[in-house]
């Protein structure tokens, strides 16, 4: 079964701020064998349908989203649930998985602090 990656993201009237999640794209991409998007709750494209839409496109079966966000907030207790469970009744054939934020993992967690220790 081909699977994708789908990193979703906020997103911002500023183009400049999805400059360290496509850099984050790009890393995952060097360690990675499948493909890879970037997906945005507002502001900027592609959405969340859009990049499932592409990755359908490439004949892609199962898909993990991957909320880069530092908590689960009403964004992914709710919008993101509602958009899966949108885009899954538009490509049946795919199967969705939806990823806990990634900000909540433990050595995310301790990554951060100690980028901010280092004074990073």
């Amino acid at each position: 079964m081909k699977s994708a990656l789908v990193l979703f993201a906020h997103g911002s009237r500023d183009r400049d701020w999805a400059r360290p999640f496509q850099q984050l794209a790009a890393a995952l991409a060097q360690k990675l064998d499948g493909p890879i998007e970037l997906a945005f709750l507002e502001f900027m494209e592609p959405t969340l349908e859009q990049a499932i839409a592409a990755l359908a496109g490439k004949g892609v079966k199962a898909v993990r989203v991957v909320p880069v966000f530092l908590g689960q907030g009403g964004h992914l207790k709710e919008d993101l649930p509602r958009l899966a469970a949108s885009a899954a009744g538009k490509f049946p054939q795919l199967k969705i998985e939806l990823a806990p934020a990634i900000g909540e993992q433990a050595s995310v967690i301790e990554a951060i602090a100690a980028a901010i220790a280092r004074g990073a």
